[in-house]
């Protein structure tokens, strides 16, 4: 990895260097623009990855999961897809600066025309962060980079399923977090593109509290069959639950 100190002159106007743990990454954001939240760690970490596995993460806004992924799994390659072009330049420049182009691509390309960069059956994981909301439904950032980020403004829940199962043969696994609320069009989708639900977790702030988020993994072509795990909680009190704490790499 590049000395920290000689990372300066990579940053552009109006950008910061941050710390992406664990691993002692550094990622390159926009100061008032997207900024990562901890859903990509939560769902790097329920992900199961095979050892040589082809990856594509479906709008990877500023690489978070494709990096994450690098660090504490052994995909031969990992694709970030991204439409955006500030988004894809910025996490383009934060893969060379990691020093891991080696295994992970960023492509700038709206995944809605996924079958026009990427063959078939290509990969044999997908992960997805979609973004949550429909273009004008809640409250609408008036940053320009979060408002896409955030709003089905470049492909809405289907085109992230319709994408995967493009890009999935039979037997190949998807991993996606979203809305706890939206959850039965999330399954219900996924199941009418042939991606069978196979495991799901609620996420909870703390003990009491309804779910707020799930993740849940699909299998292409697979049979019945829904594991319900146990609840994810993220607080206990102020802080981090010893599990949200191992996600990050930092012990108890």
């Amino acid at each position: 990895m590049i000395p920290f100190e000689d990372w300066s002159g990579w940053l552009r106007p109006g950008e910061t260097l941050d710390e992406l743990r664990p691993g002692g990454l550094r990622i390159i954001q926009k100061r008032d623009g997207y900024r990562f939240s901890m859903d990509p760690v939560l769902l790097c970490a329920f992900a199961r990855i095979g050892a040589g596995d082809a990856v594509c993460d479906l709008g990877t806004g500023s690489g978070v999961i494709p990096l994450l992924l690098a660090h504490r799994t052994a995909a031969a390659s990992i694709i970030g897809v991204e439409v955006q072009p500030e988004l894809a330049d910025r996490a383009r420049r934060t893969v060379e600066l990691n020093r891991l182009q080696a295994r992970v691509t960023i492509l700038e390309k709206d995944l809605r025309l996924i079958r026009e960069a990427l063959p078939a059956e290509s990969c044999q994981t997908v992960l997805a962060n979609p973004p949550y909301r429909p273009p004008a439904s809640g409250r609408v950032s008036p940053s320009a980079e979060r408002a896409l980020a955030r709003h089905e403004v470049h492909g809405g829940l289907a085109d992230f399923i319709r994408g995967a199962a493009w890009l999935l043969p039979t037997g190949g696994r998807f991993f996606v977090v979203y809305l706890a609320e939206r959850l039965a069009e999330l399954l219900g989708t996924m199941r009418q593109v042939g991606l069978e639900p196979k495991r799901l977790r609620c996420i909870h702030s703390r003990t009491g509290d309804e779910a707020r988020m799930v993740l849940v993994e699909g299998r292409k072509g697979s049979g019945p069959g829904l594991k319900v795990e146990a609840p994810l909680y993220l607080y206990r009190g102020e802080d981090y639950t010893e599990e949200v704490l191992a996600m990050y790499g930092e012990g108890v």
